[in-house]
Parts: structure tokens; C-alpha cells; sequence
């Protein structure tokens, strides 16, 4: 379905998804302000929100069924595949989070409806991460999404912790957001333009390949990439930030606002710089070290929720060896790798979730002992998040990691694959004790995993997310051919040869 970008209509019916979403935050706003302290209301809003999400990943995926195509180049929003792809893994992050909040807000008594406008904001800050043509819709995406989650990890008033994790963030993330928007200025003045498309074509015309001033454009982009993205060394901010935030917020923050960064970042890089051997260096090592330094960290950590933040760091590392590949395959490995990670990320965090209260800080590993016994279908399910974490055969993130790896050794990156399962070997040292605990040990007193337990809508969350990824772990095929298909369509030489 060829769609003329350069008309109204045209316009409108390429951002019906985010315009089904923006609608959706303006009713629930309303809805939320309406009666602000009735908790009766602040759950109406979220099962709106739940419905809010599926009608908006519907319109994705009629936008994506009918093969919409722009007649021309995109000026500042694409339509391919990687969009569409890249808004489906959003919005089933923020799906599940929502599933995970309508009982553990109740729980903890966070009186805050507009809780749940504020994650429709974040994933619509993210979809146009996602789908965006042009470096000023990057930024603008980025700070809807960044302002937005700001306010969430603070969203408990009354912790202390929650406070601290919000001040971190916002000051951390407004200085990345600094370095972010000096490079998009410095890339303007090197080719005169923020589109991708057209940034590309220039770049090959004029041979700015080695320009001083698009170099450090670059690496300024990529300074801001990686603080998104938890990578080493601008990761600092990601234990207290993970620990101090409700755990689904966590679980938002681990999964999606991750996706949404690297989305963003592979855009850029495989669009406007395909090509270009001056980032592929600098991913190369950021990768290393962010696969080494996150891995090792995490065996350290007892308390569970900051394994779990290390762990995201090390997680970073395996997305961004696909990055490095600078090929379709690698941008289709982060797209099936993405989904993968969602789940079994989430599936952790609600786990955790049920097994303690007050933010969760205090839960060690040692203290699931037992509960393979005590709660059997809740340790099954932990189980299966760890090991598809571990990427143990059988499960959807050894598919992913396996996709990984032939994206880096097809781009003759054979030494950053072998430190990839060299650092996957290393995690088992964390992943594997918790299931230990859970079979191995007994529980330390008969009262223990009392009121461990997963109700509601985070029970059918918990349980499909660990279904799917065995699922997707023996018949990937078709999740596959979906990725593939992404990452096919971001490369940039046809849609170039168009302005030509």
C-alpha cells in the first residue's frame, strides 16, 4: 500500500498507530484527573490503558499487513518493517506492564491514576524512537519518553529510595540528552540536513566519512545511545535507578525504554551511516565491555533486583554485538532478540514482584529457598526466565543469541562472538543459583512464600510470557521470518536511489 507522504491524508494514515495512542492519553488524562483519589478509578484507568494498547498494536499491525510503503522518501517518520516490528515489541512491554501494576500499585498503595497515562506517553515517546526518519524526531521521542519515565520511577511518594532513583535519572539523563542534542548539531552542520535518508546520501557524495566534525557528531550520538541503553561505561546510574523504582516500572525501564534506545541507535546507525567505518570500532568495544563489566558485577550481587539491573547491563552487551554486525541480519537479531528479552526480562521482575513488598530492595537470592516447593508454578516460571536469561537451548533467547552470533561471525567479527559466549558461560554463575535455591534448598521457615503469590492479570501474564518463550525457543520459524523481514527494510540504498 504505497502512501504519499507529502499530502495530508497521506500523512494522517501513515501515523494512525500513534495518533489511536495520543487520543488514548487525552481520554485517560481526563479520566484520571476526573476523581484522583479513588483507587475503584485509578483501575478503571488501567484496564483502559490495557485496551488502549491492543487497539493501538492493532493499528500497527494493519499498517503492516497491508504493506504500507512511502512513494518517495520518508521526510520524518518511516514506514518499513522495522517500524512496525520495533512498535509491536513496545507496546507488548508496556502491555505486560500495565498487567504487572494493576495489582502491585493496589499493593503498595500508590494512589496515582495517572500512572498509566504516563507509561502510554513513555511507549509513545518510544514508537517514534522506533519509527522516526529524522534525527530532530529521535530527540523529540526520546525526551517524551525520558520526561515520562522520570516521573514513574518516583511514582511512590512515600519511599525515599523511589525519590533517589528519580533525581538520579533525571539529572543523568537531562546531561546524556545534552551530549545527544550537540551531536544532531554538529551532523547539521557537517551535511545540512537531520534526515537519514538524505544525511546518507550526502555523507557518500561529499566523502565525510572522516570529517572532524561528523566523527565527533557521531560519538556524541553515541554517548547518548548508550546512556539509554545501559552500556558500559554510562551505566552508572542503572543499579539505584532499577533498585529505587517499583519493580514494574523497573521492568518498563529493563525492557522496553532498552528497546526503544537500541531501536533508535540501529536506525541511525544502519540508515544515515551505513557504511561508515569510524562507529563500527567504537561499537565493537563498547560491546565488549559492557558484556564483561555487567556480567562479572552481577556475580556479586545477593540482593535479586540488583543482579537483575547488572544483568540488563550485560544484556546490553549481547544487543549491541548485533549492532556492531552493521548488517540486515544483525538488525533482524535485535529484533527477535528484543522480544525475547522483553519477556523473559518482565517475567523476572513480576516473579520478584510477588516474592517480597516495599519496592522488593530486601529480597535475596537466598530467600526464593524453597520455593519450588511451597510454590511450585511460580518457581516453574522463574526457572524459565532464568534459564532463557542463561540462553539455555530450548528457550527463545538462545534462538536470539544464536541469531546474534551468526550476524557478528557473517560480518567477520569472529573475536566479538567468542567473548559473547565466553560472557554467556560467565552468567550462568548468577542465573543458576536462584533455581538452585528454588529446588535445591529448604525453605528457611514454615511461614516462608505465605504471600508469594501472583494474582490477577499478572498470573496470565507471567504464565504466557513463560509459554512463549519455550514457544519461540523450539518453533522460532515464524518470529524469524517476521525479524528478518524487519531488518531487510531498514537498509537504505533503495529508498536512496529514489531522491537520486
Amino acid at each position: 500500500m504505497p502512501i504519499d507522504l507529502t499530502t495530508p491524508g497521506g500523512v494522517t494514515l501513515a501515523l494512525v498507530p500513534e495518533l489511536v495512542l495520543t487520543a488514548w492519553v487525552l481520554v485517560l488524562m481526563l479520566v484520571a484527573a476526573w476523581r484522583h483519589r479513588d483507587a475503584r478509578v485509578q483501575r478503571d484507568v488501567g484496564l483502559l490503558t490495557l485496551i488502549a494498547l491492543g487497539s493501538t498494536g492493532l493499528a500497527v499491525a494493519w499498517l503492516w499487513a497491508q504493506g504500507a510503503t512511502p512513494i518517495g522518501l520518508p521526510a520524518m517518520m518511516a514506514l518499513d518493517g522495522f517500524r512496525f516490528a520495533t512498535s509491536l515489541v513496545f507496546l507488548l512491554g508496556a502491555l505486560l506492564t500495565v498487567m504487572l501494576s494493576l495489582g502491585y500499585v493496589d499493593r503498595e498503595q500508590i494512589q496515582a491514576p495517572e500512572y498509566y497515562v504516563l507509561i502510554l506517553l513513555a511507549t509513545l515517546g518510544m514508537m517514534f524512537m522506533g519509527g522516526a526518519a529524522d534525527l530532530v524526531v529521535v530527540f523529540l521521542g526520546l525526551e517524551l519518553m525520558s520526561v515520562a519515565v522520570y516521573v514513574l520511577a518516583g511514582v511512590n511518594r512515600k519511599s525515599v529510595f523511589a525519590a533517589e532513583a528519580a533525581l538520579k535519572y533525571f539529572l543523568l539523563g537531562a546531561f546524556a540528552s545534552g551530549f545527544f542534542l550537540y551531536g544532531i548539531a554538529l551532523i547539521y552542520g557537517a551535511t545540512g540536513t537531520t534526515n537519514l535518508w538524505l544525511i546518507h546520501g550526502r555523507v557518500l557524495e561529499l566523502g565525510l566519512g572522516s570529517n572532524v566534525m561528523m566523527v565527533a557528531g557521531i560519538g556524541l550520538l553515541l554517548i547518548g545511545f548508550g546512556f539509554k541503553v545501559a552500556a558500559v561505561p554510562f551505566h552508572m546510574w542503572t543499579p539505584d535507578v532499577y533498585d529505587g523504582s517499583p519493580t514494574p516500572v523497573t521492568a518498563f525501564m529493563a525492557a522496553a525504554v532498552k528497546a526503544a534506545g537500541f531501536a533508535a541507535l540501529v536506525r541511525v546507525l544502519h540508515q544515515a551511516f551505513d557504511g561508515l567505518p569510524i562507529w563500527h570500532g567504537a561499537v565493537w568495544w563498547l560491546a565488549v565491555i559492557t558484556m564483561v563489566v555487567g556480567n562479572l558485577i552481577a556475580l556479586a550481587q545477593r540482593p535479586l533486583k540488583r543482579m537483575l539491573a547488572y544483568s540488563s547491563i550485560a544484556h546490553a552487551g549481547y544487543l549491541l554485538v548485533a549492532v556492531a554486525s552493521g548488517s540486515a541480519m544483525g538488525s533482524a537479531a535485535f529484533l527477535f532478540y528484543a522480544v525475547a528479552y522483553t519477556l523473559m526480562t518482565v517475567g523476572a521482575f513480576a516473579v520478584l514482584a510477588a516474592a517480597g513488598t516495599g519496592g522488593e530492595r530486601d529480597v535475596l537470592i537466598d530467600d526464593l529457598s524453597g520455593l519450588g516447593t511451597r510454590r511450585p508454578w511460580v518457581a516453574g516460571a522463574m526457572t524459565v526466565f532464568m534459564l532463557s536469561l542463561l540462553g539455555f537451548p530450548g528457550t527463545a533467547a538462545f534462538i536470539g543469541k544464536w541469531y546474534i552470533l551468526s550476524a557478528a561471525v557473517d560480518a567477520d567479527q569472529r573475536l566479538l562472538a567468542v567473548i559473547l559466549v565466553g560472557a554467556s558461560v560467565v552468567s550462568a554463575g548468577f542465573y543458576l543459583p536462584p533455581i538452585m535455591a528454588m529446588y535445591m534448598r529448604p525453605a528457611p521457615t514454615t511461614e516462608a512464600h505465605q504471600a508469594t503469590r501472583i494474582v490477577g492479570a499478572a498470573r496470565w501474564a507471567v504464565g504466557v510470557m513463560a509459554v512463549a518463550l519455550l514457544l519461540f525457543g523450539f518453533w522460532p520459524n515464524r518470529a524469524l521470518d517476521a525479524a528478518r523481514r524487519g531488518g531487510e527494510s531498514l537498509r537504505p540504498a533503495s529508498l536512496y536511489s529514489l531522491e537520486r
